[in-house]
């Protein structure tokens, strides 16, 4: 629903002006600036807390959100917004990455967003937490993966810290490949994912999962 012509209501078209005036309205509505959104996984994390509070970042997954910090201001681009899942590790992964964060959400928080085809023997949560987890990181993925606004003038830069599941969904959702495929892919720990959007809503994806910032002994995928 943001193609140009979903966005106006043709039968107020002007009898005298025509086509002129439709052409005027559909510029005012299309996207003039590209999104780029840098999906971060967070930092390996202790996997023997039961609550989320427990499950805090490990000494070398702080190491990894400083590269993963290092590496996103090597970049020398001016980052519009940081939005992070309510998660203590991603929490805890964007504070190591900035210290100025706008907002978080409850949308991005991990789990399982369909049920993956093939199927893993390794990872089989209850049918009802795909309806439960999958509804809501749907809801993220239309929230936040889409062209630019109409009103947006410039180019904009925006980081995403997250979880796996959640990044391997929007990347199969965002290309339109099949959703089932999300298990496929695999992301390291404090990864970055770079996906553009372009004002016509086509979607390129940069990198997936690029860790090449880390020494080896530093890589992990917990």
């Amino acid at each position: 629903r943001r193609e140009p012509l979903a966005l106006i209501n043709l039968k107020k078209k002007n009898d005298e002006t025509g086509e002129e005036e439709l052409t005027s309205r559909l510029n005012h509505c299309k996207a003039k600036a590209t999104r780029h959104i840098f999906l971060i996984r967070h930092s390996q994390y202790n996997l023997d807390g039961q609550a989320d509070k427990d499950r805090t970042l490990t000494p070398l997954g702080r190491e990894q959100a400083e590269l993963t910090g290092h590496r996103l201001a090597s970049l020398g681009l001016k980052f519009d917004q940081i939005i992070y899942s309510s998660m203590t590790r991603a929490t805890e992964t964007t504070e190591i990455i900035s210290k100025h964060l706008p907002d978080n959400t409850d949308l991005l928080r991990e789990g399982a967003p369909i049920e993956p085809d093939p199927p893993v023997s390794h990872w089989k949560p209850e049918a009802v937490q795909y309806y439960e987890d999958g509804a809501r990181i749907e809801a993220a993925f239309r929230n936040f993966i889409h062209r630019a606004d109409a009103k947006q003038e410039e180019d904009s830069y925006e980081i995403f810290v997250c979880h796996a599941n959640v990044i391997r969904y929007i990347v199969c959702r965002a290309l339109q490949f099949p959703p089932e495929g999300w298990l496929r892919m695999s992301l390291n720990n404090g990864s970055i994912t770079h996906l553009v959007i372009r004002p016509n809503g086509r979607v390129a994806l940069r990198t997936l999962g690029d860790t090449g910032f880390m020494p080896p002994d530093k890589i992990t995928r917990t």
